[in-house]
């Protein structure tokens, strides 16, 4: 595939998969993803238009929180599509190439990471966990703080990873309550019907307190060092933080 009159627009890397996508799924400015192999990877990309998202244009448009959040949901988009049918390693929002040349140097470059981590995530996903103090405290009780900590390790125990986040920003977030426990959890997924459950039961011990579930997601919380930005030649620009994505998209 070659990028005609546009630029190449990154979605997530994966390994070559058998299963259709939806027929009706589009991605960023809306435009169907399509499959770009190289090797033993394939990355799904679709074209988006320079005016946008040449490295001068998106800079501004990355100031602008609406813009940013229907990118974000976009790009989140393609990827829950891409988690029903095989395992895929989600790149940042934003991330693009001049040409699907740049694109393959980017996975040559990162191959053996690349096959590393589909390895190591090969049938997992990640599950968002939020703990909140309703109404807020400030600061919140010592009970409260245990309990975070008692949920974090007990929902660890039960998980493959884990990755605590920091607090989201009840102003920025527009969620009511203080956000105690912001943590993401690998789950095999024979095992996250189980790890759902326990949630579930944790959610009765603590009124004054309450626990929110998000996923099943790609694992965006494991993939840290896989998803930084390559800069080269053929690439336009890096694209947005991982924390930008999150609070952007809704994901954990």
């Amino acid at each position: 595939m070659t990028a005609q009159g546009g630029l190449r627009y990154v979605y997530a890397v994966c390994r070559p998969f058998a299963a259709a996508l939806q027929a009706q799924l589009t991605g960023v400015a809306g435009v169907p993803p399509g499959l770009l192999r190289h090797h033993g990877l394939v990355a799904v990309v679709s074209t988006v238009p320079e005016g946008d998202f040449a490295e001068e244009p998106l800079r501004d448009h990355l100031e602008d929180l609406d813009w940013l959040a229907a990118t974000a949901r976009a790009h989140q988009g393609v990827v829950d599509a891409l988690t029903t049918v095989t395992t895929p390693l989600p790149l940042r929002p934003a991330t693009v190439f001049r040409d699907d040349s740049g694109v393959r140097t980017m996975m040559e470059a990162r191959e053996a990471d690349f096959l590393h981590t589909l390895d190591r995530l090969e049938g997992r996903v990640e599950w968002g966990v939020m703990l909140y103090a309703d109404p807020p405290e400030q600061p919140p009780p010592p009970a409260a703080e245990e309990f975070a900590r008692v949920l974090h390790e007990r929902l660890s125990g039960r998980a493959e990873d884990s990755r605590l986040h920091p607090p989201q920003n009840a102003t920025l977030s527009g969620v009511s309550g203080q956000n105690l426990l912001n943590a993401a959890y690998l789950v095999s997924r024979a095992a996250s019907e189980e790890f759902v459950e326990l949630v579930d039961r944790t959610k009765d011990e603590a009124p004054a307190m309450r626990v929110e579930l998000t996923g099943p997601w790609a694992a965006y919380s494991f993939t840290e060092l896989i998803t930084e930005p390559v800069t080269g030649p053929s690439d336009s620009t890096p694209g947005t933080s991982p924390s930008s994505r999150r609070s952007a998209s809704g994901a954990p």
